[in-house]
């Protein structure tokens, strides 16, 4: 919509990430090492938290990516709202296990259980990356300690990674989160951050920065450093600055945005 104008071969601040090309934060590369520790030592469970919009489920999927290119067998699950035989079905299918929709409960657990007994008899390692734990339901997240507990042999090599936000963990449960060995808090970014994600986003025949110094120094207070909010705000920047002729983007847009957006810090809205 506005690319030409600022001389871009495609929109820098687009609302959907891409995690072939996504920017990782400081903050970002520590949790990614944290979780390749916890699978690499065969930790059973560990713990993502953080506020709305800090980059939780982009850093799960940069996760899984990497782990598959390694050769493990991973399975990822969004568990807003899951049911407990949702929850078997879909790490079924996901190993490429087809099953009948007439298949009982009971067959449904072992068929699971079995494919993670074959992982490890091949010496392969099973991931199951869990999103939104915090929005799943009572039944579901017994089926997670269920799993956790039921592989604990030795040379067992079963990881469960739960993303929840803060204002949720305890959704998870007391017997759930007795059982972590590791959690990995994610942290808002820090202003060197969003400075690096605006002046690394730039592409085509641009050359010098998008934003003044002031300008991103504002977006980064306004935006309280969560990157889901820098990443809409910026873009709605870059379209005001059409509209106002700009060469570069300055303070007083970024102001302009964020209060016709009604955007508070506080808000998930974004």
């Amino acid at each position: 919509m506005y690319e030409s104008y600022w001389k871009l071969s495609q929109s820098p601040f687009q609302c959907g990430f891409d995690p072939e090309h996504v920017y990782t934060s400081s903050a970002h590369d520590e949790a990614l090492a944290r979780l390749e520790f916890l699978v690499d030592n065969s930790r059973r469970l560990g713990l993502v938290v953080g506020p709305t919009g800090c980059g939780k489920s982009i850093l799960l999927e940069v996760f899984a990516r990497q782990l598959r290119r390694r050769g493990l067998q991973v399975a990822t699950l969004n568990m807003f709202g899951i049911e407990e035989r949702e929850l078997l079905w879909n790490v079924a299918q996901q190993f490429g296990t087809l099953l009948s929709t007439e298949i009982s409960h009971l067959k449904l657990w072992q068929t699971v259980s079995d494919l993670i007994a074959e992982h490890r008899y091949q010496e392969q390692k099973t991931v199951l990356l869990s999103d939104d734990a915090s929005e799943a339901s009572e039944a579901a997240l017994k089926q997670i300690i269920r799993l956790a507990c039921s592989h604990v042999l030795p040379d067992d090599r079963l990881t469960i990674v739960l993303v929840a936000k803060s204002d949720g963990v305890h959704a998870l449960g007391a017997s759930l989160l007795e059982r972590v060995e590791i959690k990995v808090e994610m942290e808002p970014w820090k202003l060197t951050d969003t400075i690096d994600y605006l002046r690394s986003s730039k592409n085509g025949e641009r050359s010098d920065h998008l934003f003044t110094p002031d300008a991103e120094r504002r977006l980064h207070e306004l935006a309280a450093g969560v990157p889901r909010r820098i990443n809409q705000i910026a873009d709605l920047c870059l379209l005001a600055g059409v509209g106002g002729g700009l060469y570069q983007i300055d303070a007083v847009t970024v102001e302009n945005v964020y209060h016709e957006l009604d955007v508070h810090v506080d808000s998930g809205a974004l």
